[in-house]
């Protein structure tokens, strides 16, 4: 089952049946445009079923919020009250450690607290709030874990097709001598991309997807680059999709051999890993942010 975001709303949709359920809608009642609610990220916990969203709130405000439901979307819980985020983006759920992730965009920074929203805690910081207001290059969107390996991946966008972005990763133990602030530990995998946003990881085949906004595709390269690389001309990324309207989520469904993937301009579909076999579920079906499989 897919589970995905519009603007206030939360979505159920069989991929091999296409009828999108609505589970949560926290738009006006007379169905006018939400102010001040932008759902991003979401995960669903698969021991207890239930689901998990970041609510980005107003961009120019510290009002981020994280959210859960049961997994026929009753029992509305705030994780994160609004304002112990700023705007949060994609989260991802580590079952073993019961914590949730996130990046935080205008935040700058990614995050991580309980399943219950306690000990919030903040693993690295990549510029400040105040400062460096509207310095996109610092601005933290997708993110990504490897457990086993004790790694968490994030994208930082640039600007709109600005060939500013960057993906990065650091330990999720913080380094002796380290702190948030500076990480000993950071790797930039790639630089100079158009604009990514969301990830996703293949551990098995140790291959990294993500999604880009500024030349709207699905692109996958190694997790692990080669030695002595440079980020700015690595030559192994594979453009796997193109031509999504405002590419933005993607998720695996390593299973079956399939991703799924939203955009902006209000599609959701799959196709294979390789982005063969491209089926549209829904189109024009509203601004979509995050997907997942639950």
């Amino acid at each position: 089952m897919l589970y995905y975001l519009g603007q206030a709303k939360v979505y159920r949709v069989d991929p091999d049946v296409g009828t999108p359920e609505t589970l949560v809608d926290r738009g006006p009642a007379d169905g006018s445009r939400p102010q001040g609610t932008i759902h991003d990220g979401i995960g669903v916990h698969a021991g207890s079923g239930q689901i998990f969203w970041t609510d980005m709130g107003r961009p120019d405000a510290r009002d981020g919020a994280i959210f859960r439901c049961e997994r026929d979307g009753s029992g509305l819980t705030t994780i994160v009250a609004p304002g112990d985020a700023f705007t949060p983006k994609q989260m991802k759920i580590d079952e073993a450690s019961g914590k949730i992730y996130w990046s935080d965009r205008e935040g700058m920074a990614v995050k991580r607290c309980n399943l219950d929203g306690t000990d919030i805690e903040t693993l690295v910081v990549t510029g400040n709030p105040v400062v460096d207001k509207g310095d996109e290059t610092r601005w933290c969107v997708g993110l990504a874990l490897d457990p086993g390996r004790g790694h968490v991946y994030w994208t930082q966008k640039g600007g709109d097709n600005a060939s500013q972005g960057v993906i990065r990763r650091i330990n999720i133990a913080m380094p002796r001598g380290s702190t948030a602030n500076n990480r000993r530990d950071m790797v930039t995998l790639f630089s100079r991309l158009p604009e990514p946003i969301d990830l996703d990881l293949d551990l098995s085949t140790r291959t990294l997807y993500w999604t880009d906004r500024g030349d709207n595709t699905i692109s996958q390269a190694p997790m692990d680059p080669p030695a002595k690389f440079d980020p700015a001309i690595r030559i192994d990324r594979t453009v796997v999709l193109r031509g999504l309207n405002e590419a933005i989520g993607v998720a695996l469904d390593l299973p079956r051999g399939r991703m799924a993937f939203t955009s902006l301009g209000g599609e959701i579909g799959v196709c294979a890993l390789d982005g063969t076999g491209r089926r549209m579920l829904a189109s024009a079906h509203g601004m979509l942010t995050g997907i997942c499989w639950g």
